[in-house]
């Protein structure tokens, strides 16, 4: 070891690379070797140079802290449970065990002191773009001279996994792009993968590459012991100009027996190597989970220390809100989260008198009214502002330039940018947007469930929502998506059919509790009388019905987005004319699904024949209907009327294909004794709601 290391710094590294062991052992299951590797690095910045508040995890100022290779979270674990973030011993002990604050991976929510959830590699570097994005705009917008609200950093560290993975390369492009100077990417190069050495599969320069994306890069050659080195490039990473690369040389699972080896990388040492290392650190080997004394007299030093820091924030935050009563009041309000109450009267009224619009142009109209009124909307376009209409018009672009802009280009980086969209929410103060055509949100997609199992609310603004697309055809035409969505719990999806509803889905989607898909149309939409805002909270509800108070009806018809205006036309065909047929909007599945059964019963009504009308796959409508007509196949190039013509979902075809549906019902009702199948709409079950 260095000499120049203190006795307490080393016994405070070797006490973390012994727990980390020891929980790994325990469990039989975990990564011992990440968290054996980088106790150095870790040691020094959460006891020298990290600022936090423990009994706060939730200080607005607070340096942000992620963990990109998450597999190696017993590290995070411990430094929690070290500075005092409530996490005892005991949570230790259960490590991946059910119900325990100590799960495999870091989950927001769960443990008290983590920022986001990571496991799938690379997520936590552009959730920390996402998170140094906020900061920049939160104190170009609310800081001033002598107030510096805002001025904490974003560390990351990450492994080569992370490196290699395509999500965290785009965010890094973005983020040198804009010239990040307070997010700082601590590598731990330690040249080891799961499959042996990285020189099997990786022989890049990761510096040179960061180099090229902006970044100011260091590399520490001793990460092992070098601890005046570290503090030295993490210091120096803080006065830079640009967003920083930290190259960290370790050993992986230093102390083992196995050491340097893929070996110690996703399995437990084994009990003979576990005590090998504590002999290798100075331990007792026949003790497990120990803390010297002397260690947790250190680390209550650095806790206190973190106390006094707030203390003095807090002290500062309260002269400011005497000196900027407006500006404190919106931070406060933006950090709560909360919407106004009077927020659906604010926003623009629809009727059948309004223009024919496409669903995507009301959107884009909406959402720079609703920005008008929250501060804390902020987002992009992956490179497709002007198809997504997702500009603001009352703001600007945010860049090096300008760090008040709200509007971010993100370029074509779809996936980068949904990770970083969940890193401000998870910052705070934000509800960020992202926007593509819902083809490529599978692009986004890890994302987008990290988004959902983190109750990030992010809203992703999906626009060319069909096969009404048209010409792009089917490499552009979504089949799959909406269903991908709705089968992800958490996950608010909403298909609008005209302004109206639009005005509604973004009201349910800000009060929601997670993230949200707005599925928008690229062609125009004939609006509709009986559609109604504050109605999509139901999820489906009824528009049309011309029997007698619901009672001898033949068909009902359940549609969402553009579908609901053609199936409304097609109704008015001379074939239908004697029928007694009930249409319903069905924007929602999601909150359909929470609706009392009565309701669903209601709108839905059992021994009825139902069918459902989509522009996309019909899977998952077996849920609300006995029949679709929908999507089996993969699209088709060419004009819009003509690719609906083709597959029976024009209002010129419509009316003969529901014919034709109802048709096959009668046939099996037959086959049933002369009763149509229960849908599971109609059963009563308890919907499990997410509890993150």
């Amino acid at each position: 070891m260095s000499s120049s290391n203190s006795g307490i710094d080393q016994l405070s590294i070797n006490t973390i690379r012994t727990l980390a062991a020891d929980m790994v052992q325990k469990s039989n299951s975990g990564h011992p070797g990440m968290p054996m590797g980088m106790a150095p690095v870790a040691h020094v910045l959460w006891s020298k140079i990290l600022r936090f508040n423990a009994a706060n995890p939730h200080w607005w100022n607070r340096d942000r802290f992620l963990l990109s290779n998450g597999h190696g979270c017993a590290l995070q674990y411990i430094l929690l449970h070290l500075t005092g973030f409530g996490l005892t011993m005991e949570d230790l002990k259960n490590f991946r065990q059910v119900g325990s604050r100590t799960p495999g991976h870091p989950e927001v929510h769960i443990t008290p002191g983590v920022e986001v959830t990571t496991g799938p590699l690379g997520q936590g570097v552009a959730n920390g773009v996402g998170m140094a994005i906020a900061q920049e705009h939160l104190a170009s917008k609310y800081n001033k001279d002598g107030f510096p609200l805002f001025d904490n950093h974003v560390f990351v560290f990450c492994g080569d996994g992370c490196m290699q993975e395509g999500v965290a390369c785009e965010a890094s492009s973005l983020a040198g792009h804009l010239r990040l100077k307070n997010l700082i990417i601590i590598y731990d190069d330690n040249e080891v993968s799961i499959d042996g050495p990285t020189s099997l599969s990786f022989s890049e320069d990761v510096p040179a590459r960061f180099r090229a994306y902006g970044f100011n890069t260091l590399t520490v050659e001793k990460g092992d012991d070098d601890l005046a080195g570290l503090s030295k490039a993490i210091e120096e990473a803080k006065k830079s100009d640009r967003p920083t690369l930290i190259s960290v040389k370790t050993t992986i699972g230093f102390g083992s027996s196995k050491q340097g080896t893929q070996k110690v990388h996703g399995e437990a040492l084994g009990a003979d190597d576990v005590k090998h290392v504590k002999q290798q650190l100075g331990f007792d080997p026949e003790q497990s989970f120990v803390v010297p004394e002397d260690v947790t007299k250190f680390w209550q030093d650095v806790r206190e220390k973190g106390a006094k820091l707030e203390a003095e924030w807090n002290d500062m935050f309260a002269k400011y809100q005497q000196q900027f009563p407006a500006e404190s009041a919106e931070l406060v309000a933006r950090f709560k989260g909360d919407i106004p109450a009077d927020l659906l009267q604010a926003l623009p009224k629809y009727d059948a008198a309004s223009k024919p619009d496409a669903t995507r142009n009301l959107s884009g109209v909406i959402l720079n009214a609703l920005a008008d009124r929250l501060p804390g909307i902020m987002g992009g376009s992956a490179d497709l502002t002007p198809s997504n209409k997702t500009e603001l018009k009352k703001s600007s672009d945010f860049t090096p330039a300008n760090r008040q802009g709200r509007y971010i280009r993100f370029g074509v980086r779809e996936h980068g940018m949904a990770a970083i969209g969940n890193g401000m929410a998870a910052y705070g103060g934000f509800i960020p947007y992202t926007a593509t055509f819902l083809n490529f949100i599978e692009y986004c997609f890890p994302s987008v469930r990290l988004a959902a199992l983190s109750n990030f609310r992010q809203l992703f603004v999906m626009t060319h929502d069909s096969i009404g697309l048209g010409e792009d055809g089917p490499t552009h035409q979504p089949i799959e998506a909406l269903q991908l969505c709705r089968a992800t719990p958490n996950l608010l999806v909403l298909r609008p059919a005209d302004g109206n509803e639009v005005v509604g889905a973004y009201i349910q989607a800000l009060n929601w509790h997670g993230p949200s898909v707005l599925a928008l149309s690229r062609q125009n939409i004939t609006p509709q009388n009986a559609t109604d805002a504050s109605k999509v909270a139901q999820g489906g509800y009824v528009i049309h019905d011309n029997s007698d108070d619901g009672k001898n009806l033949d068909l009902v018809v359940v549609a969402s987005g553009t579908e609901v205006s053609t199936v409304m036309a097609a109704i008015g065909d001379a074939t239908l004319a004697n029928m007694k047929i009930r249409v319903v909007s069905m924007p929602s599945t999601t909150l359909f699904d929470r609706q009392p059964v009565e309701y669903r019963r209601s709108v839905l009504p059992i021994g009825v024949p139902i069918v459902s009308v989509e522009a996309s796959a019909v899977f998952g409508w077996e849920k609300y209907a006995h029949a679709s007509v929908g999507m089996t196949t993969f699209g088709l190039s060419g004009p819009l009327t003509k690719v609906l013509d083709r597959f029976h979902m024009s209002a010129a075809t419509l009316p003969a294909t529901l014919l034709q549906r109802i048709g096959q019902l009668k046939e099996v009702a037959t086959l049933n004794g002369g009763k149509l199948p229960t849908l599971n709409t109609h059963v009563e079950f308890n919907y499990e709601k997410h509890s993150h």
